[in-house]
């Protein structure tokens, strides 16, 4: 007999490490509030502890809060907003890079279904654990089948800065919360060179991250791409997020 979870899409937790430290840190400070007298002596010095441990734990629990919310709900209505920016035909050749457990790239697949268009979407990732919790391919692929758009997908195991694809191969590309995970400017800026190498004249770019998108629009436009930045929904993405619209001239 099948289990909820064999037939439901599992697009697993982001940064699963930081969710948790939110949360035991958080929780810990307001323990130690509750625990600890609300003024600490010290020869003739008072310290007042109280007051900063149970703000700092009640801070860190509604991040916790609000980065659960984004994970259980907001990724879902950041995919829906990011994929409205395009006018989508169904023809359209996709690449999804870092596309972990495959929301974005199912997404894409699943709009170009919708129009029963001979369109297709690539998935590209190193699926690290780090960035997405049980990250792997085969549970990307799994992802895939579930959601009956396998045949429309095709995953490629890169790193963004060195991407195995001819030029001009995409007419879209999309991205969440990936390329800052590339530490190295050097490094970051390659995959950003990469991605305007493999989008076609006309294509678009939707880059959407939590921080550096400045850094992405400005390298755009030094390579001449138009480019404008679109908030997401503060209420539903933590942190809030931004994404960075690069149109490659035709």
């Amino acid at each position: 007999m099948a289990t909820a979870s064999s037939v439901k899409p599992d697009y697993g937790v982001d940064a699963p490490n930081v969710l948790r430290n939110l949360f035991v840190i958080g929780a810990l400070c307001v323990l130690l509030a509750i625990a600890t007298p609300r003024v600490w002596h010290l020869g003739h010095v008072d310290f007042t502890l109280h007051q900063t441990l149970a703000w700092t734990g009640g801070f860190l629990l509604v991040e916790a809060a609000l980065f659960l919310l984004y994970v259980k709900f907001g990724k879902f209505r950041h995919r829906d907003f990011m994929l409205s920016l395009h006018p989508w035909r169904g023809d359209e050749q996709v690449l999804d890079v870092g596309c972990g457990r495959g929301l974005l790239l199912a997404g894409a697949a699943k709009r170009i279904a919708a129009l029963d268009g001979p369109g297709h979407a690539t998935g590209l990732d190193i699926w690290s654990n780090v960035d997405m919790g049980s990250n792997s391919e085969a549970a990307t692929l799994h992802n895939l089948k579930l959601e009956g758009i396998e045949s429309r997908c095709t995953l490629v195991s890169a790193g963004a800065q060195a991407m195995p694809f001819a030029d001009a191969s995409f007419d879209v590309i999309v991205s969440n919360l990936c390329l800052h995970n590339i530490y190295d400017r050097p490094t970051r800026l390659q995959a950003l060179h990469q991605i305007a190498r493999v989008l076609k004249p006309g294509g678009i770019a939707l880059i959407s991250d939590y921080k550096r998108t400045g850094e992405y629009a400005a390298e755009f436009r030094k390579l001449g791409f138009n480019v404008d930045l679109r908030w997401a929904n503060w209420l539903t993405t933590f942190p809030p997020l931004r994404v960075v619209i690069a149109r490659k001239p035709g």
